[in-house]
């Protein structure tokens, strides 16, 4: 930690995705501003060797870098599924949990964590602990594992646990809950309006379980609370992280926004201010999919808000304290890896989704 320059802290709390496969640009914000992590997108490759061979080579780059890279991905199963199309596609959580299936539950996520850590990847934005109340096809959907909150609780850590025995950590998502609103995030902000006593009862109370069952890892949605913040989304409100999550349910680890790019943002923040507000807020890390130049003068900005005194070393300081502490305990590394065998995990996904569907 004391060997870190500023510019080397702030680095740490930008995890960045790219839409390309080119690697010039994320060459440039490793190499330069030592961005603490990558989110790996389905663009990014079209089969499990070239995932593999770009993973390594991220690792690769980031060798001469005084902290580990953090390569992360949204691989829930169902419809969000980043795996390239030779790797089976596990089902659904809605679907896992119909079977009220112990082994299967934790099987689901064995298989995912197993599957992640051979191919070099230590974060997962699963699971799910948003609370199902709109049809399938909702945003949230059948991507919930059920529609009571005691269920979801229940399934959901199941899961969440498997995967931190496999070694992959799990970022449960989306707090405060989005199962409250139809709109979704990646269009609009949506806005929920029950009283905050209804969301601590009902959509708080899985990610209240989850902290108490050892979550390390939360993701802040950008859903507006009104009863709470009627100005910013949860993922910028320092109302809504300090209060409920940091205060009222003592959670002490890693604090994640959901991706910033998304138009519930872009379209009523600019985004240096975005990722200024998320970071005062308490969030110890910062998604952004954007272009090279576009990290680079956010990185500045937020350089010219310590230098001026208006973030202070001291909350950049504690949160890379949190990431480095993650890293060493899920020994996140730089080193290549040899990736999975195809044809074992295809057999386990395989034969898992069948006893799914009897």
């Amino acid at each position: 930690m004391e060997e870190l320059t500023l510019e080397e802290k702030i680095g740490q709390l930008f995890m960045v995705g790219l839409e390309e496969k080119e690697k010039t640009e994320i060459r440039k914000l490793i190499e330069e501003n030592k961005i603490g992590g990558v989110v790996l997108y389905k663009k990014n490759y079209h089969t499990y060797q070239e995932m593999l061979q770009f993973v390594n080579e991220l690792k690769q780059i980031n060798q001469n870098n005084k902290v580990p890279l953090m390569i992360s991905i949204d691989q829930e199963g169902g419809r969000v599924n980043r795996m390239p199309p030779e790797i089976a596609n596990l089902k659904s959580a809605a679907k896992i949990a119909n079977t009220k299936n112990e082994e299967i539950l934790q099987g689901s996520g064995e298989i995912l964590g197993a599957m992640l850590k051979q191919t070099g990847i230590s974060m997962n934005y699963a699971p799910v602990l948003d609370i199902c109340r709109f049809e399938e096809k909702h945003a949230i959907g059948d991507r919930s594992y059920a529609k009571t909150k005691e269920e979801v609780s229940h399934y959901a850590i199941t899961v969440m646990k498997e995967m931190q025995k496999q070694g992959v950590i799990p970022v449960v998502k989306h707090f405060p809950g989005h199962g409250l609103t139809i709109k979704d995030s990646h269009f609009q902000i949506p806005k929920i309006t029950a009283k905050i006593e209804q969301l601590e009862n009902e959509d708080m109370l899985p990610f209240e379980k989850a902290i108490q069952e050892g979550a390390e890892a939360v993701m802040v949605g950008h859903l507006i609370l009104k009863d709470v913040d009627k100005k910013y989304p949860a993922s910028l409100s320092k109302k809504v992280i300090q209060t409920y999550l940091i205060e009222k349910y003592q959670y002490k680890g890693l604090i994640i926004t959901d991706d910033l790019k998304m138009m519930a943002i872009q379209l009523h923040y600019n985004l240096k201010k975005a990722v200024y507000k998320a970071i005062e807020a308490g969030n110890d890390i910062v998604m952004v999919g954007l272009p090279y130049k576009k990290i680079r003068k956010i990185i500045k900005y937020l350089l010219k808000k310590v230098k001026k005194g208006k973030i202070s070393i001291d909350r950049i300081s504690d949160s890379v304290e949190k990431i480095l502490q993650i890293k060493e305990k899920y020994n996140v590394s730089d080193e290549a890896v040899e990736g999975m065998n195809i044809e074992q995990i295809n057999e386990r996904i395989t034969k898992l989704n069948e006893q799914i569907e009897k």
